[in-house]
């Protein structure tokens, strides 16, 4: 039987603007698998430090009797624009999501899975897990990924074509938000033809 193996990275900041006076930094979680447990064998999505937050609250919520790998300390005086900080954050983020990986229990939870291949806000996350929506938690992943599965060549195909379809027909009112590449997360499917 073939060993099971879970890859995560948390990679990219990237600094996000709310409005003129806030700013985020968002990561990219990085999942390479071949675990039963996860739908999509490789996802890839941005979280911010808040939704680790709540990931954990919710897990932990989950799991009483589990101790959960802490965050890396929300510190007063971290810095997003001192690269040391954010990393030294990234690399916190990273070791607790590994943690996290290794627990069979934890990894039943379906936030957990939300929270990594989907886009998904933590509300709909919670409306998703509580069965308040149209759409399963298998949907919301397979509904993800088929977003982010684009290559630039199918991309200009579509151009070429003048094919909206693709983005007008998918309303937001399915709850898994708007169906443009606004969601892509820089993932590419083939290095070989990123253009930059």
């Amino acid at each position: 039987r073939l060993q099971e193996f879970v890859t995560v990275l948390v990679r990219d900041p990237r600094m996000q603007r709310e409005d003129s006076w806030h700013s985020y930094i968002d990561y990219e979680i990085f999942i390479h698998t071949n675990s039963m447990c996860f739908t999509r064998k490789t996802s890839c999505v941005r979280r911010r430090f808040r939704e680790f937050v709540w990931l954990r609250q919710r897990l932990q919520s989950n799991a009483v009797l589990i101790q959960l790998p802490e965050l890396p300390s929300k510190t007063p005086f971290f810095n997003m624009n001192n690269p040391h900080h954010v990393d030294h954050r990234r690399q916190g983020l990273q070791e607790f999501l590994e943690k996290i990986l290794q627990d069979a229990l934890l990894l039943s939870d379906s936030r957990l899975h939300l929270f990594l291949q989907t886009q998904l806000s933590p509300e709909d996350m919670e409306a998703c897990v509580s069965g308040q929506t149209k759409y399963s938690v298998a949907d919301a992943i397979h509904k993800f990924a088929s977003l982010n599965r684009r290559f630039p060549i199918e991309d200009e195909e579509r151009k070429k074509r003048g094919d909206k379809a693709d983005s007008d027909s998918e309303s937001s009112s399915s709850g898994l938000g708007p169906s443009d590449d606004s969601i892509s997360c820089g993932c590419k499917a083939n290095p070989a033809s990123e253009e930059s």
